[in-house]
């Protein structure tokens, strides 16, 4: 983790420190096309030492394929009026591109709390404000939790891990959740502990039509990274009796 100097406040996370959750910019934990995530100290408001703060880019960094996540967003987050027009608008004009932007930030804050409430291993989400999120801190002062990717587990350690990640996919489900880009790349890994991160693409099966298949595909990136490790499974047998019993309602 690269470490700033002094205080370092960047701009987009003004309003958290305004509202006493963040104090510091420590260093850059990770970057992506999507949002930035940073370590910082926390302030007055928060009961840790850290805290994670993600901070998204601007709406010329999209998902890709997003019209798949953005199906029945707007009835899934209430958008109404003249912010639902701007919501569809197809021609993306500003005002649209911007609502949209916002509804990213606002899903995955949302569905963060949702999901750590319900005892899913992801971070605890505790303050969103203008393009950030904060989120709990997973590491030490040193060093940030490793992508799962980055990883060699030790040979005991492969199976338990793989059952807690589908048992974390259960309970989404169960939560009317489906992750929608679950990979090794967002789960974060410390000390043979898990956190699930990177929730903004995550749909509502109950009215996304492609919500079966964002958890197949979920599945299958998981089922692949532990075979490695002698773990055998079934990605479609195990999306199958999932989806049969979220169906059914018997999660």
């Amino acid at each position: 983790m690269h470490r700033s100097q002094g205080r370092d406040h960047i701009e987009q996370i003004d309003e958290l420190v305004g509202q006493g959750f963040v104090d510091e910019v420590i260093g850059l934990i990770k970057t992506g096309k999507e949002a930035s995530v940073y370590c910082c100290t926390t302030g007055p408001r928060v009961d840790a030492g850290l805290v994670a703060v993600k901070v998204y880019r601007g709406q010329q960094y999209r998902f890709k394929n997003d019209a798949v996540y953005q199906e029945s967003r707007a009835r899934e987050m209430g958008i109404r009026g003249s912010a639902l027009r701007a919501f569809d608008n197809r021609r993306k004009s500003a005002v649209g591109r911007e609502v949209q932007a916002g509804s990213w930030r606002h899903h995955e804050f949302a569905t963060m709390r949702e999901l750590y409430d319900a005892g899913a291993d992801v971070p605890k989400p505790i303050a969103a404000a203008g393009p950030a999120i904060a989120i709990e801190y997973f590491g030490d002062e040193n060093d940030a939790a490793q992508q799962l990717n980055r990883v060699r587990l030790r040979p005991e350690e492969a199976e338990p891990l793989f059952r807690r990640i589908m048992d974390n996919v259960q309970l989404f489900l169960a939560c009317n959740r489906v992750h929608g880009d679950l990979s090794p790349h967002n789960v974060i890994y410390w000390q043979s502990d898990i956190r699930i991160i990177d929730f903004p693409q995550s749909v509502d099966p109950r009215f996304n039509n492609h919500a079966r298949d964002l958890l197949a595909r979920d599945i299958d990136n998981i089922v692949d990274y532990f075979a490695p490790y002698g773990i055998e499974a079934s990605a479609g047998a195990l999306t199958h009796d999932l989806w049969h019993r979220f169906t059914y309602a018997m999660l």
